[in-house]
């Protein structure tokens, strides 16, 4: 029987040994290309040099290796086709009937620099050709691109003698998909502009969900573009599998914690902030975002910018909660989390950062909406006081709070925040005057709930995300008590809000940024 023959040639070795001895357990020879062929002598494998098959030497600091129709021809002769095996016979080309092979790490270099010339040679041109050859050729040429798949081929030769034509075409999808991948990286680098002429957008499926935003609707998650710690990379270390809402939720609960560099909790309902509070402890800051909102934040996810610690997550097991996500946890807090199975618990390894850029897409019909990403930041020094009355330093510092939560709540958003802790939040509204009037509504409820003499919205401050149009809604956030608002400004009714502040003694500050939300 003429024995099969497979190329490895490859940048991650992982599992590499195993894979070839198997493949020579089943009659393969091995054909393979500097440092892969020398690990593989270096284990014991018999490797035949891929120069001398081509008859030419590796040239140009290995620029140019298995460029030859030695090894292209034997990649893409179709064995059904009489021309094309007469071709072969006259060129003294031999087939080749399995390829493995990674590519060089252009991706991973990207995050490590930015140097050109070190990028440059990290773009993988005969690895492309190679791959991309043998997946055409599938019905004949077994492909692989990535070592998780070493085992699915050991096993279909284990059971059968060979890959099937099923497993052929499943592996070369995946090789189209990953030079898909690899040329969007290295396109979108190239044009150094996320608003080019084309946008390149390529992701991996990380998961299969059960079901969309409804029961109905197919959803996955996929995982791609630059590297940010959140819910695509971090490690779930208990509970079912995260479903679409929770995943979505999980997100806008993570990045806003993400804001504060106090030890916060932020408490998410359908990705709104019930209740969120920057303590001292983290506990502290739990029972304060939760005595916020308690009844919201029944079933709802709660993040942590810092290391979940015993207490805290003892408190977040008292009630019912879908998912903790945070960048760490004690020891002690595992164990306690773990007593409910059913909670699932989300580690990332680190924050993500507020003011890194990114690109957001969104589908429309027939396209795709892009933006940059919403890290617009402003510090004390850059807000205006518009008002004769101006902040004591309490009423700053609460400002800069509320600011931040505002700009992760779904426009109109209005945010009451009294000793960082939100009082109120209203989310969603078609006016603003609603959101205001919500907020203040949430507030008395709270206190109606908890017993207290008065709402936290007496002494407040308050953020909304866009201007006022009209007094209206700047006098619905002072009948709630609010003795001070942060807005963006940029109304035509400026001056006539400003008035209405004034009139009322109360402070204003005004930031020239909108954070709008949808």
């Amino acid at each position: 029987m003429t024995r099969r023959r497979a190329l490895l040639s490859v940048s991650d070795k992982t599992g590499l040994g195993g894979f070839a001895a198997a493949l020579v357990r089943h009659g393969y020879d091995i054909l393979s290309t500097g440092g892969t062929a020398t690990m593989l002598r270096d284990a014991g494998i018999a490797v035949t040099d891929v120069s001398d098959v081509t008859g030419f030497p590796e040239i140009m600091d290995g620029r140019v290796k298995t460029l030859h129709p030695h090894i292209h021809g034997g990649l893409l002769a179709r064995r059904d086709n009489n021309a094309h095996l007469a071709a072969m016979r006259e060129k003294g080309i031999e087939n080749i009937d399995l390829v493995a092979v990674n590519l060089y790490p252009f991706e991973a270099q990207l995050t490590r620099t930015d140097d050109p010339a070190t990028l440059i040679e990290t773009i993988d041109i005969g690895g492309p050709a190679m791959l991309r050859a043998s997946a055409k050729n599938h019905e004949f040429v077994t492909v692989v691109c990535d070592p998780a798949d070493y085992g699915e081929v050991i096993a279909a030769l284990d059971a059968d003698g060979d890959v099937g034509p099923a497993l052929r075409r499943s592996l070369a999808a995946r090789v189209f998909a990953r030079t898909a991948r690899y040329d969007a990286a290295i396109a979108g680098w190239m044009a150094g502009d996320d608003f080019g002429e084309t946008l390149q957008v390529t992701a991996r499926r990380a998961q299969e969900l059960r079901y969309g935003e409804n029961p109905h609707q197919r959803a996955a998650l996929y995982t791609g573009g630059a590297a940010r710690p959140g819910v695509a990379s971090a490690v779930q270390l208990q509970g079912k599998p995260l479903s679409y809402n929770n995943l979505n939720d999980t997100d806008a609960a993570f990045e806003l914690a993400a804001e504060f560099t106090a030890p916060t909790i932020a408490i998410i309902k359908h990705a709104n902030p019930c209740g969120v509070a920057s303590a001292e402890r983290l506990a502290d800051a739990w029972q304060q975002a939760l005595d916020a909102d308690p009844v919201s934040a029944f079933g709802g996810i709660v993040s942590s910018n810092v290391s979940l610690d015993a207490d805290t997550a003892t408190g977040i097991a008292s009630i019912f909660t879908e998912v903790v996500i945070a960048p760490d946890a004690s020891e002690e807090a595992k164990a306690i989390l773990a007593a409910k199975p059913n909670l699932r618990l989300m580690l990332t390894g680190a924050m993500p950062d507020p003011q890194a850029g990114g690109l957001k897409l969104k589908s429309v019909s027939g396209g795709f909406l892009a933006q940059s990403r919403d890290n617009g930041h402003i510090t004390e020094a850059d807000i205006n006081i518009v008002t004769r009355a101006k902040p004591d330093a309490g009423q700053l510092a609460d400002m800069m709070f509320a600011w931040r939560v505002a700009k992760h709540v779904k426009s109109n958003a209005i945010v009451f925040v009294k000793d960082s802790v939100t009082a109120g939040v209203g989310a969603g509204q078609m006016s603003r005057v609603d959101s205001a009037r919500i907020a203040a509504q949430k507030a008395r409820d709270m206190a109606a709930h908890h017993g207290w003499d008065a709402p936290r919205t007496i002494g407040s401050v308050a953020a909304s995300d866009a201007f006022f149009p009209f007094a209206d809604g700047l006098e619905a956030l002072i009948d709630a008590g609010a003795t001070a608002v942060i807005q963006p400004g940029g109304s035509k009714a400026d001056d006539t809000v400003i008035a209405a502040a004034d009139a009322a003694g109360i402070v204003m500050a005004m930031t020239g940024m909108r954070h709008f939300n949808h």
